[in-house]
């Protein structure tokens, strides 16, 4: 079944300082939260371009308590993640994926639970982070102690974490079917898609 736009959530008992959204947006987007967990430390190791900014709701996997799905939330399959929609044009998805992570930090979740994949330009994080070399860009995965955002060419090297961001930025539509397919199979409570939602369907058709 097709997936249809997120509602806007917001969970007013979500702990910790709210992060400043990411600079240069153009329209507002619909912000899901995810369930509390212990706060994390920020991002380690060598400075790189300033944290984004994104959005999240919770799934039934979730230790912490169960969020309403919105109206339009696609309801997680049994032994699958929680899917969510959130609108965004190619232009706006990253950020759009950045303000659902920062809102899944806000909440509680731990840095190292999010992964984030692009379909079309990469992250500049992890533009940065591959200038120092591919081993040193692993490792950090590895380490699962902050986010990690990669591309969708080499999304399957990545380890499942409980939740997935995807930001449909650009690409061909085989690429983002080839990352949704992965992002689904990688996240093991909820996966965001940040994107154009008739595009998203047309890749998608049925569902993930």
């Amino acid at each position: 079944m097709p997936l249809i736009p997120e509602e806007p959530q917001i969970h007013e008992s979500a702990q910790g300082p709210r992060a400043t959204p990411a600079s240069g947006r153009t329209a507002p987007t619909p912000r899901p939260v995810p369930g509390p967990r212990p706060a994390a430390s920020s991002r380690p190791g060598r400075p790189g371009p300033p944290r984004p900014a994104p959005p999240v709701q919770r799934t039934s996997h979730d230790a912490a308590p169960a969020a309403k799905p919105g109206p339009s939330a696609s309801p997680a399959a049994a032994d699958g993640p929680q899917i969510q929609l959130i609108p965004a044009s190619v232009e706006g998805a990253l950020d759009a994926a950045e303000e659902a992570v920062d809102l899944l930090l806000d909440s509680g979740r731990a840095p190292g639970d999010v992964l984030v994949i692009t379909t079309g330009e990469p992250h500049p994080w992890a533009t940065h982070e591959l200038s120092f070399g591919e081993a040193s860009y692993w490792a950090q995965h590895d380490a699962r102690d902050d986010v990690f955002y990669t591309d969708a060419q080499v999304a399957d090297r990545a380890t499942t974490r409980p939740v997935v961001v995807v930001a449909v930025n650009g690409g061909p539509e085989s690429v983002t079917a080839s990352a949704l397919k992965t992002a689904h199979a990688r996240a093991g409570a909820l996966l965001i898609v940040c994107g154009d939602p008739q595009r998203i369907n047309s890749v998608l058709g049925t569902g993930v």
